[in-house]
């Protein structure tokens, strides 16, 4: 987006435009990103929706949208965040650091009723990691160890490979084939704009290890879920191994490496790898979530939850996933605190403890909250990266889907629409989702977010303040919009109440 868009955005909505605040950094272009709001000059200049039809606004509204997308701090949030604190991989010192942080950052933000409630989470190290091809030609290739994972031996682990594509195809193989190899999952990640082709690919990440150690494999390596080209491994969380089955060491290779790996085995119709992870499983630790809120006044026991990880992995500072995330919530909560009246339900900012590598906090959060959860209104989740909200999905009762209609018209001036597609709300959203607390998702533009996520890439200057200021302008106006409305979203139905991936 560019200073045209923004000045016929203002203009419409009644509001002058602060001088420069509208132009795109260079710096977020990087390679590999497709996103059109990033690559396309001319589309930038165009308006995102046609306002003319737009709904009369409320006049709270409209000063949402205007301070809103005016506004850099949730970019100023992100750095001091990825700056001051850098990685907070569950139960390391920065997981401890950054709950400190969390409770300052909200208390300076005048959230209030500020406080933090014990997580008890998984604690996990990396260590070492060297990878390469032994034969027939020797190669070094660059992965990382998947979260959760075994370490080696010192001296590693050493066999011959053997390549499938999918859970599926290994499935379809004998025991005997498989026994005693490195198996390779050699997996595409799609470049999709909702995230879809991430959906689809990640099963191999979180149950390849688990199958493959059922058939007798001594290790895993899978290229890495990502869509960029990069020679930085992607990490991320396995399924855990259950009480009686054989864990085996897993790693992703970077795509260039893994595409190596390919090739070879195409070509030579056979490759031995050796590799050594020193990742460790350590006693568990103590987090934390961090909550805050703006309390409301005719109906303050009537909770709006926006939810972000504060969480990150342990290879880059965790700036898109989910620095951006907690920026966006909290610069809704501040805009919100900033514009209008004070709303009559209350607005509550949660920061989840371990998304990344186990979900205590949201499972936490559901527990210590169960007294409270038929209060929630909807929840909200910001964990999509830096790019813009394109459009928005409802998992509430069927018969008040009227209500998120009027809602979602709100955002049509930051051109976002409603989607017909059934919401199920995040990750950190799914256990209290699945006690029957409605959803709305919205839904940013996920084009370029599988080029960075979980690399060592994923680094503030991937921050794009333009489409963050956006994104935390859209929690804002949906957050107030129900935060004011006297309609409630009902419950999720029974049937529908259990995540679909």
């Amino acid at each position: 987006m560019n200073a045209p868009f923004f000045h016929l955005l203002f203009v419409l909505l009644g509001a002058c435009v602060p001088v420069g605040c509208a132009v795109a950094s260079p710096r977020a272009v990087h390679r590999g990103d497709t996103s059109a709001a990033r690559l396309s000059p001319s589309r930038a200049t165009e308006p995102l929706a046609s306002l003319k039809n737009t709904p009369a606004a409320s006049h709270t509204v409209r000063e949402l949208l205007a301070s809103g997308l005016a506004s850099r701090h949730a970019s100023e949030i992100v750095q001091s965040l990825t700056d001051d604190v850098g990685p907070r991989l569950a139960g390391s010192p920065g997981d401890q650091a950054a709950v400190a942080w969390a409770l300052a950052r909200l208390r300076a933000e005048g959230l209030s009723n500020v406080h933090a409630e014990e997580v008890i989470v998984p604690h996990w190290e990396r260590g070492v990691e060297t990878g390469e091809i032994v034969s027939p030609t020797r190669q070094k290739l660059r992965l990382t160890a998947i979260g959760g994972s075994i370490g080696t031996l010192p001296a590693g682990v050493e066999a011959d490979v053997i390549e499938v594509q999918t859970l599926e195809a290994l499935d379809t193989l004998d025991a005997i084939a498989v026994a005693g190899k490195i198996v390779f999952y050699n997996t595409p990640t799609e470049r999709t704009r909702d995230g879809s082709g991430y959906g689809r690919a990640v099963a191999v990440r979180a149950l390849g290890a688990k199958r493959a150690s059922a058939k007798g494999a001594v290790g895993v390596v899978i290229r890495s879920i990502g869509t960029d080209q990069e020679r930085l491994p992607h990490t991320g969380a396995q399924r855990g191994f259950e009480k009686g089955e054989t864990s085996i060491p897993a790693a992703a290779l970077s795509m260039p490496d893994a595409d190596l790996l390919h090739r070879t085995l195409a070509a030579k119709k056979a490759a031995r790898l050796r590799m050594t992870l020193g990742c460790r499983h350590l006693p568990d630790a103590v987090s934390a979530n961090v909550i805050g809120e703006v309390p409301g006044t005719t109906r303050a026991e009537e909770l709006v939850v926006l939810g972000a990880h504060l969480d990150s992995w342990d290879l880059g500072t965790g700036a898109l996933d989910d620095g951006a995330g907690v920026g966006i919530v909290i610069e809704a909560a501040r805009l919100i605190l900033a514009t209008g009246p004070r709303p009559a339900r209350t607005l509550r900012v949660v920061l989840f403890a371990n998304e990344e590598n186990g979900l205590a906090g949201a499972k936490q959060y559901a527990k210590a909250h169960a007294h409270e959860l038929d209060r929630h209104v909807v929840a909200l989740e910001a964990d999509s990266g830096t790019d813009r909200v394109t459009s928005v999905t409802y998992g509430g009762a069927p018969s008040q889907h009227a209500e998120f209609v009027a809602m979602a018209a709100n955002l049509s001036p930051l051109g976002i629409a409603a989607d017909s597609a059934e919401a199920d709300g995040g990750a950190d959203l799914s256990p209290i989702r699945a006690l029957g607390v409605p959803v709305v998702s919205l839904s940013q533009d996920s084009s370029g977010y599988f080029d960075i996520h979980h690399t060592a890439n994923d680094t503030f200057d991937k921050i794009h303040p333009d489409n963050l200021a956006q994104a935390a302008t859209a929690f804002a106006v949906a957050a107030h919009v129900v935060l004011t409305m006297n309609e409630n979203f009902g419950r999720v139905p029974e049937e529908k109440r259990e995540r679909r991936h």
